[in-house]
């Protein structure tokens, strides 16, 4: 298909995204036979090639992304649309009646004072409008697990289960560390441990908060970090003719070393 024009408004390069969508859903063998779960973790890769995208700085590639994403709402939406379950129009006038309810400052008389203030009224807006039993409810099960401690995290504070101070939450990282020495120590079963290792690392996220520091992206720059610095390795072992397989750890420490100092 040629570029739409640039002079196309949006609503008509919309419609004509929805119709060629909607063509591949009939013409196209494979896309014919897709579902809500056959297509479910493709768009989770997606959301990921999104974030790579925002993190590397590349907005030409993030707009690539961004497209696919589209195609993916779009395409739930007509898989919906043909089992009368839902259809696209209802997916934007759900989310356009959301964003007006959870935006009182802006499409109603209520005053707020920052952003914090508005995260907060957004949070218990929610919990009011979805019914659900716990603040807690609606975290995905399927986020990534430092991710989802952060988030439960954040939403038992914006009621105040909060620590005060940082030094208090340290406090509570040393004593979770302790406590998985003693079940070492004891040789205790492998289940006790795994809570107990589990528990450092729900009270370092914790932390990690009260230093404003992402756990997910901490971890994910650790170990690009980490690939950088045994790259290093193995290509000074490649100009040294030498094996990896057959390299001594001490080896390997001291070009590990290097690549810290570059």
């Amino acid at each position: 298909m040629a570029d739409i024009p640039s002079h196309t408004s949006p609503e008509e390069a919309f419609a004509e995204f929805i119709a060629i969508v909607r063509r591949l859903r009939t013409e196209c063998p494979w896309d014919r036979e897709q579902t809500h779960e056959s297509i479910r973790t493709m768009l989770l890769e997606e959301a990921y090639e999104v974030m790579e995208a925002i993190e590397d700085g590349k907005l030409q590639e993030l707009k690539k992304e961004l497209g696919d994403i589209l195609l993916h709402v779009v395409m739930h939406s007509i898989i919906a649309e043909e089992t009368n379950t839902f259809t696209l129009n209802d997916v934007m006038a759900s989310e356009t009646a959301k964003l007006i309810h959870r935006h009182p400052h802006v499409f109603g008389d209520v005053k707020v004072q920052g952003a914090e203030q508005v995260k907060d009224n957004w949070e218990k807006l929610k919990l009011k409008e979805q019914g659900r039993e716990s603040l807690l409810d609606g975290v995905p099960r399927s986020m990534p697990a430092l991710q989802r401690a952060e988030r439960l995290q954040q939403k038992a504070a914006s009621v105040g289960f909060e620590w005060n101070e940082a030094s208090e939450v340290w406090k509570k990282v040393e004593e979770e560390i302790g406590e998985l020495k003693d079940e070492v120590r004891v040789n205790a079963s492998q289940d006790k441990i795994e809570d107990e290792f589990g528990d450092i690392l729900f009270a370092l996220v914790n932390y990690a908060r009260f230093l404003k520091i992402n756990p997910e992206y901490a971890l994910r720059r650790s170990s690009e970090k980490f690939i950088s610095r045994f790259h290093y390795i193995e290509r000074r072992l490649m100009e040294q003719g030498k094996d990896i397989t057959a390299t001594t750890l001490q080896e390997m420490d001291a070009l590990w070393d290097e690549a810290k100092k570059l």
